[in-house]
């Protein structure tokens, strides 16, 4: 196997900056307690479960009638203070990111409110005044972006604090569409010091790419004119998305923020492939981040070498496609989005030919060990989460974290790549370095018992909370959690507020 070693001699030259790099200390997951089992929706809609099992995954969660994305949000934070023992009064930086936010002006400073009340409730010191409160928003990459915002904090003017970043979403697709069956709703807290406990993060040689690409997945404010008033009193916050466009855009992309990467590295692009211990992407389904990351090491290919290029040729030679054809239509400059668009190109594959390569690969050692291999750590585990948007690539992490833990597995200083990206669309490369001693922060990751023991919904009862109706079922009692107590409905000259939340945090006896 070919190793990339000016890649890992680079890593191993840095061990003693990780000493100083900030990174990730913890993880903490909020799920809602209603689920819908993907077998129980592909019975009521006459879909295929072994396809919807194999390509989407096991389950999906949905938010409840008490609960909200800020909700979510600081239900996850909340559990991570719990869990971590973090000194409110050190936290200087508490970041939120989110597509599903509700309100267009106020953002993670609803998170820090719910949190101080969870707080004073419980006899503990609040967070300060002087904490910074973004939020930052590009669809499913705002909780990356949010991670290298407390990262660049920790490493200037809040070195020695500490910084709080959370990833919350609610992912809802219109019933009927071929997005349904990837919807989701949870959140994803994530602990930054500047002595990390769980993973070095290297912004150093991190990559990054973006590019405007129209109707990829969007969610303009035009697209709630007309739409039903919810008996919850919430919007229904669906998107207008293109699916196979949307797969060609997130393809694209994780190729230029890996190619942005390995332009900081030394050595074969091909090769760093093989070296990485493990891959971490975002996730709108179970098979999505194989595709990406296999069309990504088919780039790397048709713009390596001579030697990379007679690798691809023989892959093709054995699938019985044309190598040089496969050559033109992957290598050098990417392929124009936006003329498709216009040409009406959008619902066309913009790689047929690799697609093609893909399918006879999935059969061979080399997607075994290029592919399974390096996504395979903690991917099982995320098959009940759903789509969790922002909060996919996190959670994917600390399941990760979970399962190496749980099984005994020695990953003390292995170089692990996380790749998130948002539709519109960008997207972002960060290698990481496992901690030393990451085996004590992971013990108070709560990946299982975030799982819990849900209510699993019948037709009936996920329509009419997918619909935001009255729903049939006794709800799940709420202890030591935040909940929606009301919105706001009054609209006079003197007093207005009219939509806004108001909040409740409901004490553990």
């Amino acid at each position: 196997m070919p190793l990339f070693n000016g890649v890992l001699c680079a890593f191993h030259a840095c061990s003693d900056y990780e000493k100083i790099m900030p990174g990730i200390s913890g993880f903490a997951l909020y799920l809602p307690p209603y689920r819908v089992q993907l077998s129980d929706w592909c019975e009521w809609n006459d879909q295929p479960w072994d396809k919807v099992k194999n390509v989407v995954g096991r389950s999906f969660r949905m938010r409840g009638p008490e609960q909200s994305v800020y909700t979510l949000a600081a239900n996850a934070a909340w559990r991570l203070i719990q869990a971590y023992g973090i000194d409110p009064g050190e936290v200087g930086y508490l970041a939120l990111g989110t597509e599903s936010s509700s309100d267009n002006s106020a953002g993670a400073v609803i998170v820090k409110g719910m949190l101080n009340d969870a707080l004073a409730a419980n006899a503990m010191p609040l967070l300060a005044r002087e904490c910074e409160v973004p939020e930052y928003k590009h669809a499913c990459l705002g909780g990356v972006y949010g991670l290298k915002g407390a990262l660049r904090y920790l490493a200037s003017d809040g070195a020695g604090r500490k910084a709080i970043v959370v990833c919350a979403d609610i992912a809802e697709y219109e019933r009927g569409s071929s997005g349904e069956p990837t919807q989701g709703a949870g959140a994803v807290a994530m602990l930054l010091e500047t002595e990390p406990r769980l993973l070095h993060v290297d912004l150093t040689r991190a990559g990054s790419a973006s590019d405007y690409r129209m109707v990829d997945f969007r969610k303009p404010f035009a697209r709630f004119r007309g739409q039903p008033t919810r008996a919850d009193g919430q919007m229904q916050d669906l998107p207008v998305f293109n699916g196979r466009y949307s797969t060609s855009c997130y393809v694209e992309a994780t190729r230029q923020a890996m190619n942005a990467m390995l332009a900081r590295h030394d050595g074969r692009h091909p090769d760093y492939f093989h070296a990485v211990d493990a891959v971490f992407m975002h996730r709108p389904y179970h098979k999505m981040p194989a595709a990406g990351w296999a069309m990504a090491y088919l780039f790397a290919l048709a713009d390596g070498d001579e030697a990379a290029r007679d690798e691809l040729r023989g892959y093709c030679a054995d699938a019985q496609l044309d190598g040089e054809a496969v050559i033109a239509e992957l290598a050098g400059n990417a392929p124009d989005m936006r003329a498709r668009v216009d040409a009406g190109a959008s619902g066309d594959d913009a790689f047929p030919l690799a697609s093609n390569l893909l399918r006879y690969l999935r059969k061979t050692p080399l997607w075994d060990q290029l592919v399974t291999g390096k996504l395979s750590l903690g991917s099982d585990m995320m098959r009940d989460l759903g789509n969790l948007y922002t909060a996919a690539l996190p959670a994917w992490l600390a399941a990760g974290l979970t399962q190496a833990h749980a099984d005994g597995q020695g990953v003390t200083g292995q170089h692990w790549l996380a790749l998130g990206y948002g539709s519109g669309d960008a997207a972002e490369a960060l290698p990481m370095t496992v901690a030393q001693g990451w085996e004590t922060a992971a013990t108070c990751i709560n990946f299982t018992a975030a799982l819990g023991d849900p209510v699993d919904l019948d037709a009936g009862q996920y329509a009419a909370l997918h619909d935001g109706d009255t729903v049939d079922m006794t709800p799940v009692p709420v202890v030591d959690e935040f909940v929606v107590d009301r919105i706001g409905c009054t609209d006079e000259p003197d007093f207005r507020d009219i939509g806004i939340e108001y909040y409740r945090y409901v004490a553990a006896s």
